[in-house]
């Protein structure tokens, strides 16, 4: 059985780019850098996730395992929040009076 062979795409990913741009086919890239068809599409498909989540405004996705506990990233989501916070205490007041526990 072969070994697997990696490669840092990172790394030629600019020479990548400038070949798709010249109106090279996948399989022209694959044999040029002597990587496998299915190598380059995978990347294609990641750049264009990636490209498509910039231009939304989303930040890069973070690399590795997330947090148990992942804290809110902008003021919208501090607010949405802080107002859920309020709705479940008021209910839980509203439970405690109508039950006369409070």
């Amino acid at each position: 059985m072969e070994k697997r062979k990696y490669t840092h795409i990172k790394i030629i990913e600019p020479k990548l780019i400038a070949m798709r741009k010249a109106g090279k086919t996948n399989r022209e890239i694959a044999e040029c850098f002597g990587l496998e068809i299915r190598q380059i599409e995978n990347w294609i498909n990641r750049y264009h996730r990636e490209q498509a989540r910039l231009a939304a405004g989303l930040p890069p996705k973070r690399r590795g395992r997330p947090s148990k506990h992942p804290a809110p990233t902008s003021i919208q989501a501090y607010q949405y929040e802080i107002e859920r916070l309020k709705i479940e205490n008021k209910l839980s007041r509203d439970f405690l009076q109508s039950t006369e526990r409070m």
